[in-house]
């Protein structure tokens, strides 16, 4: 995945005393399926107004039920009231529609179906969204937690809930959104075309238009406000998301870290939008790949030019954003061959013996907790600055090159701030295509 420095010179295994020290600093962890249980190891984060929670893998059930009882957690007894994921703003307002008891919102196409479906789409994920609805149901509207995504890649269904909203509220605006959004809507459901042909095809873009319908929709905000604040606010993050995705499809084809650097910041523009939405004092948990949610700057992403949410976390936020990584050593995840192909269920293989996971995996623990902040555990954390590997898997797994496809080098205390550790971890189970006996009309995948 992200080709580490030094790559030909030969790496050392983590070393015995690093090992010792993981042991005797790791707290062992109840299964996830305790929440309650579970989730009382996490309180000590709770002061913060941003916690960030990573995974490894896009794939693994262990990584979502474990973020799930630890929100749970946060919002039940800890005042949380935003949950914010790796996912496109109009997918997870389905779900936020679901778990806030929202009128569902009107759609272009449907919901959860752009690859990799099964990420989101899944019994972990749904098991936390009954939780939620049932949670927000007997609690006034304040005090519900909302949730939301945070992703970039939206750029046909977000265009569709621009225009339909401004439909419903000024159509006389909507005609000249048309106008405008004419300019991408012949390359709204192919937008990775689009960005080659401005790139390579000599196509002029369409950044001026994007830009100047989001323009349009603020200049307007008092008075849309005035019938719906919700809804508006829905609309903007659209219309900034038209603008980001125009800016992101040209970036992939221009090379280098542009179009990681887009995407991230867009995800954490979104993120603070989203609390300052939910008013005074919102405090806030991401879920969101280790590769987003740790600071790059303490790993070869960042020795390349690459940043992400969590470092522009750490620099707007300070101590008030933690961020915790999850890591697993060998078992199964759900995962793709190739972008775009089908999930099938792929074995982990055991980390390598020059990684960070290798040394988790000798403190002989299946899951545990390792917390290095404070003054006091200084000299713990200056022992994990020792640059290791650390293994990335995706959306997409491919075991036989995992070296060069999966590895990069970084220096974990500086990384994360905590450190989430299962030895065998297992792949999250689809949702069929089926909707579920019983569910509600307001389901929020909409099978």
């Amino acid at each position: 995945m992200n080709k580490p420095l030094n790559w030909d010179q030969q790496r050392r295994s983590p070393s015995d005393e690093l090992v010792e020290a993981l042991r005797d600093h790791a707290e062992p962890l109840p299964a996830p399926e305790n929440q309650e249980e579970f989730g009382e190891f996490f309180d000590r984060f709770a002061d913060a107004q941003v916690v960030l929670l990573g995974e490894a893998t896009h794939g693994t059930s262990e990584f979502y039920s474990a973020r799930a009882a630890i929100t749970r957690r946060l919002i039940e007894e800890h005042g949380f009231t935003v949950v914010a994921v790796e996912a496109d703003w109009p997918d997870a307002a389905r779900i936020d529609g679901y778990v806030r008891h929202h009128d569902p919102r009107p759609r272009r196409g449907d919901s959860f179906v752009r690859f990799p479906t099964w990420m989101w789409r899944n019994q972990e994920v749904l098991a936390f969204a009954d939780w939620l609805r049932g949670y927000n149901g007997i609690r006034d509207l304040v005090c519900q937690a909302s949730f939301h995504g945070l992703d970039v890649y939206s750029l046909s269904e977000s265009i569709s809930s621009v225009l339909e909203y401004l439909d419903r509220v000024d159509p006389a605006e909507a005609e000249k959104a048309r106008w405008r959004y004419g300019c991408l809507t012949p390359w709204q459901d192919h937008p990775t075309e689009y960005g080659k042909a401005v790139v390579h095809g000599g196509l002029q873009d369409c950044e001026e238009a994007a830009v100047d319908q989001l323009r349009r929709l603020f200049e307007n905000r008092m008075d849309y406000l005035q019938e719906d604040g919700e809804k508006w606010f829905d609309a903007a993050q659209n219309a900034k998301i038209v603008a980001a995705a125009e800016r992101y499809y040209r970036a992939i084809y221009q090379g280098g870290a542009a179009s990681w650097n887009l995407r991230d910041r867009h995800m954490f523009e979104t993120l603070q939008a989203v609390i300052a939405h939910r008013g005074f004092g919102a405090k806030a948990v991401v879920w969101a790949h280790n590769s987003h949610i740790g600071d790059a700057s303490a790993t070869a992403m960042g020795w390349r030019g690459e940043f992400n949410i969590g470092q522009l976390c750490r620099i707007a936020y300070g101590d008030d954003a933690v961020l915790i990584g999850f890591g697993t050593d060998n078992g199964t995840v759900a995962a793709a061959s190739d972008w775009g192909a089908d999930m099938q269920i792929k074995t982990v293989r055991p980390a390598r013996p020059d990684s960070y996971e290798h040394a988790f995996r000798q403190t002989g623990y299946a899951r545990s907790l390792t917390d290095w902040r404070g003054r006091d555990r200084q000299k713990f954390a200056h022992m994990l600055r020792e640059p290791l590997l650390e293994r990335a898997i995706g959306v997409v797994y491919r075991p036989e090159t995992e070296l060069l496809s999966h590895y990069f080098e970084a220096i974990l205390a500086d990384q994360f701030d905590a450190y989430v550790w299962f030895e065998t971890t297992r792949a999250i189970t689809p949702l069929g295509h089926e909707k579920p006996r019983g569910a509600p009309e307001t389901y929020p995948f909409g099978l």
